[in-house]
């Protein structure tokens, strides 16, 4: 019955291959060009599949132009590699690693030497490691810290090990002169004279073929209407995840010149690149109610971000310690205008966050979906970074009392994590800052740096670190910008300033 009906699939498609000219060019001749190139040496293919309309069309394609192949000349292996940057949004991950088992199913039934495969982001890179642990602020369009590690660094990676393993390999990618005038002229830079192929804009010995890169989306979509998809399904699914909305699509980020995805339904669901998440609006429209809570989510994300509310959301020290300004002249002549650089979520901020996001996941799950909005391994990497917080230590070990306060029960957690010091010590510290005017942070981190170096025969380094310590800035903001202001109208940043003063002192 399964080969009936697989043959019934082949014959429509070589049908529809015979019948359609799509961008001027008839589709067999694609067919043909696809075929020309694989056999053509031993490079092994890799396909970026994001799961969207492009993507799935140069899949379809490339499935049947192998199928219509001899076994015999099947020589080298396909990869299709898929990107989760973990955040994905959810039906979108779902229909996705449907297609990916699907693929890993029939390939080997059909005797085609191709597999999926599912890339992510190191642990220690992933979206809420650095906003929730580290406090990194919601990306916006200057400061897209998300997209080279999340996106670009797994699949590099994966396309590199292959080079490594191979010494050339070719991407295969369903990017299209007509999605920006910046995509096309990045596409006409790196072509190759008289090939198909284009040389990779970053990777080494990787080459970058675009069979339709001059298609229009209109005949995106007329192919995958007409043609049965190969691997079985259908590609209805897709239609009804863009009907009623114009977005487009996230697709496999392989280079920087990539614009962002926020509008998409295949991008990120917590994106803030963009003023309004329409993808997550979309999806609601069309009937997926259980998202609500997620669309709140990213427009506080969205929020946090905004410099009006800067304030209360995020430290105006930076991560080293010390407060930051713009870029700001300074001349013998005038004083130009110097902005407060804000820093990194107060840890307060975070702890709501990490709180709210688990509730979100708790009620989502206990509706009827299944559904992990963050890992346990994110959260174990999260707590590390809380408790050795560089401005906030997270002295009271938290992230625990959250996690057992949301789901009543508690993680396998790490007891040499949990740092030397417990709230008791926070609280007497407090009281002690009260009394002596110094501030509770600084000696916790001069303590910190002490218990380094507790029980080593030598203390190497320890004068230099209280040196870097005492160089932050403890000060309210006002105070710092006061007493900055003064030492840049006499010609002096305050970190010198801060060096004089300690130096005798420390050496």
């Amino acid at each position: 019955m399964m080969a009936a009906k697989e043959n019934f699939i082949f014959s429509d498609h070589l049908s529809m291959i015979q019948d359609y000219t799509i961008a001027g060019r008839p589709l067999v001749d694609l067919v043909r060009e696809i075929q020309t190139i694989y056999c053509s040496d031993d490079r092994p293919w890799i396909i970026g599949f994001s799961g969207g309309k492009d993507s799935t069309c140069i899949l379809s394609l490339i499935y049947m132009a192998l199928l219509q192949l001899p076994v015999e000349k099947r020589k080298k292996h396909v990869y299709v590699v898929s990107s989760d940057t973990l955040v994905e949004t959810p039906v979108v991950v779902g229909m996705i690693k449907r297609v990916i088992a699907t693929i890993n199913e029939s390939a080997p039934r059909e005797d085609l030497p191709m597999s999926a495969h599912s890339v992510v982001p190191k642990t220690d890179q992933t979206f809420w490691v650095n906003l929730l642990g580290r406090g990194y602020p919601a990306p916006n369009q200057s400061f897209r810290w998300c997209t080279e590690r999340m996106k670009i660094d797994p699949v590099s990676e994966f396309i590199l090990d292959k080079v490594a393993e191979f010494g050339e390999a070719v991407v295969v990618l369903g990017s299209r002169s007509q999605e920006s005038a910046s995509r096309a002229q990045v596409i006409s830079k790196h072509k190759i004279d008289g090939s198909a192929l284009s040389r990779h804009s970053s990777l080494p010995n990787a080459y970058t073929y675009m069979p339709i890169e001059s298609w229009s989306a209109d005949e995106v979509w007329m192919y995958l209407m007409s043609a049965p998809c190969p691997w079985g399904g259908s590609n209805r699914e897709l239609l009804e995840l863009y009907k009623g909305s114009n977005q487009g699509e996230c697709p496999i980020v392989i280079d920087k010149s990539t614009p962002s995805c926020g509008n998409s339904r295949f991008g990120c669901w917590t994106c803030t690149v963009v003023t309004e998440d329409k993808a997550l609006h979309g999806l609601i429209e069309s009937g997926a109610n259980w998202m609500k809570p997620l669309l709140a989510f990213r427009n506080m994300l969205y929020q946090s971000r905004q410099p009006e509310n800067s304030e209360e959301y995020r430290n105006f020290r930076r991560r080293t310690g010390r407060v930051s300004y713009n870029s700001g002249d300074i001349s013998d002549d005038s004083i130009h205008e110097i902005r407060h650089i804000p820093g990194p979520y107060w840890l307060s901020k975070r702890q709501e966050f990490l709180r709210e996001l688990l509730t979100i996941e708790k009620e989502i799950n206990e509706s009827g979906e299944s559904i992990e909005l963050i890992t346990r391994p994110e959260l174990h990497l999260i707590r590390r970074e809380w408790l050795r917080d560089p401005n906030e230590p997270d002295w009271e070990d938290s992230l625990p009392h959250i996690y057992r306060d949301v789901y009543g029960e508690d993680l396998d957690w790490v007891e040499d994590d949990a740092g030397a010091f417990t709230r008791a010590d926070s609280e007497t510290l407090e009281k002690l800052s009260d009394t002596y005017g110094v501030p509770s942070s600084l000696i916790r981190k001069m303590l910190e740096a002490e218990l380094q170096v507790s029980g080593l025969g030598k203390r190497r380094g320890i004068l230099n670190s209280l040196e870097s310590i005492l160089q932050r800035d403890w000060e309210e903001l006002e105070t710092i910008n006061e007493r900055n202001q003064s030492f840049r109208k006499r010609g002096k940043l305050y970190v010198e300033e801060v060096k004089d003063e300690f130096s005798e002192f420390l050496h």
